[in-house]
């Protein structure tokens, strides 16, 4: 193929009417003053779409247009040109044609990258238009840090050798950054950020180390090692901590912060002993990418609208609650960031603080000073706040603290590990705190799951099971409405699992006079009847079924949600 003309992006996009001649004047003189490439100023102040420029180059060249997320990837071919260049020059290898090449690449008019990339694959290349952010997606899946972490664990090993560990050694070594257990430890990292994995599992077992992350909820090997290298892995990390190296006994917990890849990220870490050494799970907590809009959650929008009212309240408290993982911590924080303005006070109350917010007051737990839930609570009530977050109601007392706060005059939110919306309050009750109280201060219950989305990249239609068919009957699912069930066949997007990427579903208990009245009543059953009637049509199942009907998530995610919520 010949090399690529050079293109006037701008004018090309005037002349085919995608964007006006007033947009581009603006969008130049920002790039003079940034130094961007214009493309990126006309994305970014949403005068066209990054496919629209990609579709218009395309037909300027006659060359074709590429949607990277319907197509299936070959990673060995990807890596045919190495990542930093494939980074650096925005190209990947995509197919190979007749002895040549066909690259995809951002920019094609791009002469001295067509020129460099033919140089380094060293045959005919025909080129193809990607957008730039479906293509640094697709590095970040395709080159996988698989086999650098395998060669690195196996350095390690050959530099410990079989003789006694010299932890001294290794302390001593801690800031050298050529050293083979900070350079997997590095590339450990890096990996789990490129696949967006939420948690990294070091687990020792007889004869090896296994290393695994959990991505979107659920877990995939990444390697497995000599367990040889386990003790200066934990070393490492209990330093990196500021945990006790020497102990090994007891479990440990706590925290560091890496830059990964241009981003912070904050690392949990739990150690636990077990029988072939100390376990690690470490959680990562990415500060730039984990805040989401109220609006970006998936809640319905007639329950958006509530929530938004609840949160302009000035008193009252809102619990939101799931098991470990549901998402909790993510849409307190969306409430929060809808409500931080410069007329409240907001202050935390946290173990440990996940997301760090602008203007707000955030303050980390420590038990090990005797810095508890109800003291720091009991501390902040002393600030004058107007909005008060606790982490999590986790004894009597703080339950009884937060819920007098939110009868005098403050907004007040947390979470509760409890099974649905309806159960929470009797779970207040069951920590010993008054049923009166609990009535009066609770102004509504949300609780959550989260479902794994179906990939879009290698979705299909769903004939369900016999087993789906049964269950699907049992709850009610009309068979008219199954024509829409999709399913992941998997792909090189979603690391063949079928899925990519996760979705919230909710349901809301508003305590309105009647709930109220009912949570007062001695009965139980008398307020789990009203509730039912309150919720009908509107629970956790129902929003999960009618993902599913959507095409959005899979009969088997919402089987599993089901198995949750009900008894």
């Amino acid at each position: 193929m010949a090399r690529p003309e050079k293109v006037r992006l701008g004018y090309l996009l005037v002349s085919q009417q995608l964007i006006g001649q007033d947009q581009l004047k603006i969008a130049l003189e920002e790039q003079k003053r940034t130094g961007r490439k214009l493309g990126r100023v006309l994305v970014d102040n949403g005068y066209v779409t990054e496919e629209k420029i990609s579709e218009a180059l395309a037909k300027q060249l006659h060359i074709p247009y590429i949607n990277l997320k319907y197509y299936n990837i070959n990673i060995e071919l990807l890596r045919r040109l190495p990542e930093n260049q494939a980074r650096r020059f925005r190209a990947l290898v995509l197919e190979e044609r007749d002895g040549g090449l066909l690259i995809g690449m951002a920019d094609p008019t791009d002469l001295f990258a067509f020129d460099e990339i033919s140089r380094i694959v060293k045959c005919d290349i025909d080129v193809a238009v990607v957008t730039e952010s479906q293509l640094l997606e697709t590095i970040d899946r395709g080159y996988r840090r698989t086999e650098e972490i395998t060669g690195l664990a196996r350095e390690l090993s050959d530099e410990l050798g079989d003789a006694y560990v010299d932890f001294g050694a290794l302390t001593g070594n801690v800031g050298s950054e050529e050293a083979p257990v900070v350079k997997l430890l590095q590339t450990m990292f890096d990996d789990a950020t490129q696949v967006r994995a939420s948690d990294i599992h070091i687990e020792p077992q007889e004869g090896k180390l296994v290393i695994r992350f959990r991505i979107d909820g659920a877990l995939h090997l990444q390697t497995e090692a000599t367990n040889k290298i386990a003790p200066a892995l934990v070393l490492r990390l209990k330093l990196m901590s500021a945990l006790d190296i020497s102990e090994k006994r007891m479990p440990q917990d706590g925290r560091f912060h890496v830059r990964v890849r241009d981003q912070g990220v904050d690392v949990r870490i739990a150690t636990c002993p077990t029988q072939y050494g100390e376990a690690v799970v470490m959680r990562l907590l990415r500060q730039d990418g984990g805040m989401v809009g109220l609006d970006k959650l998936g809640m319905l929008p007639d329950m958006l609208a509530r929530f938004r009212q609840i949160l302009r309240r000035s008193n009252g408290m809102i619990l939101v609650t799931g098991p470990t993982g549901s998402g909790k911590t993510t849409t307190l924080y969306s409430a929060l960031a809808e409500i931080n303005t410069i007329d409240q006070k907001i202050i935390t109350v946290e173990d440990p603080v996940e997301y760090r917010l602008p203007g707000i007051n955030q303050v980390q737990v420590s038990e090990k000073i005797g810095l508890t839930f109800s003291v720091v609570l009991r501390s902040a009530l002393r600030q004058d706040p107007d909005v008060i977050l606790v982490g999590e109601m986790r004894d009597a007392e703080t339950a009884q603290i937060g819920l007098r706060a939110a009868m005098t005059g403050h907004l007040v939110l947390s979470t509760l590990h409890t099974r649905d919306a309806a159960g929470t309050l009797f779970r207040l009750v069951d920590m010993g705190t008054p049923r009166f109280m609990v009535a009066s201060s609770v102004q509504a219950v949300i609780a959550q799951r989260l479902l794994r989305r179906v990939c879009e990249s290698c979705r299909e239609w769903h004939v369900p099971t016999p087993q789906e068919s049964e269950w699907l009957q049992a709850e009610g699912v009309d068979s008219s409405q199954l024509a829409g069930l999709m399913q992941g066949r998997g792909c090189s997007h979603c690391n063949g699992t079928g899925y990519h990427g996760r979705m919230g579903v909710y349901e809301m208990l508003e305590m309105g006079r009647e709930m109220v009245e009912a949570a007062a009543h001695e009965s139980v059953s008398h307020f789990m009847e009203v509730a039912a009637l309150h919720m009908r049509g509107k629970t956790l199942l129902d929003h999960a079924l009618a993902q599913m009907r959507q095409g959005q998530t899979t009969v088997a995610e919402v089987m599993r949600i089901s198995n949750q919520v009900e008894d």
